[in-house]
């Protein structure tokens, strides 16, 4: 799985490295010919450890970034121009993260808590990230929300600037955050912009044994 996310990423960014805290992981990527460093067993999250990540690479190899891009290890269907469209973003100024969100195709997904969704505004900025089904639709049975309103899910990529990134990885834990289980809104609630771009694309995360199954 790890292989198959590492040579998708390929195809669209010229450095691509695994950051992981486990030996079995290093030796796995070193073996099929890819780069990765070993981080902090400590991190509560992707971004921390990207944070780190980024600031090896960049005392041992002298390698600087303007963009990390944060794609997870267990995103083996993420497709090149998913990627590409989130590094995009970047071409426009005025925020330090972005990420992607798609339409949501099947009325059982907006009630599913396994697919974070997200609303955001006009401008395209996130408003808030949720477990559950947002916006609610009221005056409505569940079972028409589906034809009356847009719901969107989150794609769980990211891009930061550099700056960006370490600023937030040093960030506290916040409430939202923390009842949601959910990064994204610790940065909302300390008053970062999150730019989101829409794909048409569809992928397949692996969260569950029974997905794999699945895929």
């Amino acid at each position: 799985m790890i292989q198959r996310t590492w040579e998708q990423a390929k195809k669209a960014l010229e450095y691509v490295v695994v950051a992981t805290d486990d030996e079995r992981i290093l030796r796995t990527v070193e073996d099929f010919g890819g780069v990765a460093v070993m981080t902090s067993t400590d991190h509560q999250s992707g971004t921390e450890r990207c944070a780190e990540a980024s600031a090896i690479i960049s005392a041992t190899e002298g390698k600087e970034f303007d963009v990390v891009i944060n794609i997870q290890g267990d995103e083996p269907f993420i497709q090149p121009l998913q990627i590409q469209l989130l590094a995009g973003c970047f071409k426009e100024s005025g925020f330090g993260i972005a990420t992607l969100v798609k339409k949501i195709d099947l009325p059982e997904d907006i009630f599913n808590p396994d697919l974070p969704k997200v609303i955001f505004n006009k401008d395209g900025y996130a408003i808030y990230f949720s477990r559950s089904p947002i916006p609610y639709v009221r005056g409505r049975e569940q079972n028409e929300w589906f034809h009356s309103q847009c719901f969107f899910r989150h794609i769980g990529m990211y891009g930061y600037r550099t700056g960006i990134l370490h600023e937030i990885a040093g960030l506290e834990p916040s409430s939202l955050e923390l009842a949601e289980s959910l990064e994204q809104n610790r940065w909302l609630e300390n008053g970062y912009l999150i730019k989101v771009n829409e794909t048409n694309l569809e992928t397949i995360s692996v969260d569950r044994p029974e997905d794999l199954e699945r895929i």
